[in-house]
């Protein structure tokens, strides 16, 4: 088989065999530093997953009809054998009631409507002509009774909700904000001041319901609206004494035009 030359299948000599052995050593520690590589980022990953903080949600405020709900079932209806009409607040766990003193100074029998519908007459506690606040005792209380939580935020611009029966219209909502504290009104008995002025629509026959912040707690007791026109329609600004005042408390709240 001349011109033909076959291939060398001897068994390779000592340096070969180191050069592949050397080979096979390098590349298999390319292979682990690739992978430790990989498991290094893998698990950077995981660590970094597992420690990051997750965006807590922003509270979200209650809704108008929300406040209705809860604060509601402490509203009264408050109407005298005089035909005088307003409104009222639960004020205590012993049921004692505050609303307007010029609801019920005219005299005659008293009575309280609940909002689960029970009727009872109520009597007089006190009554402070200085800042046309009364308070009420009812003879018969519901059951459950439900007083409201007093105080809470007065800020300019704050959200304020009335609950009350303007024009007979009983349990009615409205809402708006702040719109001006320590404010002054002249009314035929003088100059008062210390009200919180507030643009949610109230009318005669809310005297004495509650105005109550974005949280539902009570702010203040509504007594006023301002009345250019003489007529005792709404126009657009309210008035309450601060429910520190209402309770006798430091504060100089005192009413405006009535309601």
């Amino acid at each position: 088989m001349a011109g033909l030359r076959a291939r060398d299948l001897r068994t390779p000599g000592p340096r070969a065999t180191l050069a592949v052995a050397g080979a096979i050593v390098a590349a298999l520690v390319v292979v682990v530093a690739v992978l430790a590589f990989r498991l290094g980022g893998a698990s950077d990953a995981a660590a970094s997953a597992t420690h990051t903080p997750k965006p807590t949600p922003s509270p979200t405020a209650p809704t108008v009809a929300q406040l209705y709900r809860l604060v509601g079932p402490s509203v009264v209806i408050v109407q005298t054998s005089t035909g005088e009409l307003g409104t009222g607040i639960v004020a205590t766990s012993d049921g004692t009631i505050i609303t307007a003193n010029h609801v019920i100074s005219g005299g005659g029998t008293i009575e309280v409507a609940f909002s689960d519908g029970t009727e009872t007459q109520a009597s007089v506690i006190s009554s402070d002509l200085t800042t046309d606040i009364a308070a009420l005792a009812p003879a018969q209380l519901p059951q459950p009774l439900v007083p409201a939580t007093l105080g809470g935020d007065t800020t300019v611009g704050a959200p304020v909700v009335a609950i009350g029966n303007p024009l007979g219209l009983s349990y009615s909502v409205s809402s708006g904000v702040v719109a001006g504290t320590d404010r002054k009104a002249d009314t035929d008995a003088g100059e008062f001041s210390g009200l919180i002025q507030f643009d949610a629509s109230v009318n005669p026959g809310s005297s004495g319901g509650p105005l109550l912040d974005g949280s539902g707690d009570v702010i203040g007791i509504v007594v006023s609206i301002a009345d250019p026109g003489h007529d005792g329609a709404w126009a657009g600004v309210g008035f309450a004494v601060p429910i520190g005042a209402a309770l006798g408390g430091t504060g100089t709240g005192e009413p405006a035009p009535q309601l």
